[in-house]
């Protein structure tokens, strides 16, 4: 398999080698793609525990033990997490 760099990346690949932490490119492309693997396995991860949040909130909902919502206090919630 070949890859191509955008100049970027091979000059970054080059200076993870030239660190020593790496002794060479293909070890820095491999860390990188078991760091995406890493990173979609906890996306994958969180998606199934907001899904799982919200299918209780939706049977909550349908119980009737939910109340009206604050929009103020959310829009306050999210702009404080940004």
């Amino acid at each position: 398999m070949n890859v191509s760099l955008t100049p970027k990346l091979s000059s970054f690949v080059d200076k993870k080698v030239k660190s020593g932490f790496y002794h060479t490119a293909s070890e820095v492309v491999r860390e990188g793609l078991r760091l995406l693997d890493e990173k979609d396995s906890l996306r994958q991860h969180r998606l199934k525990e907001l899904r799982q949040e919200i299918n209780l909130g939706l049977e909550q909902a349908d119980r009737g033990e939910s109340k009206p919502m604050d929009v103020k206090n959310l829009i306050a919630r999210v702009k404080k997490h940004k």
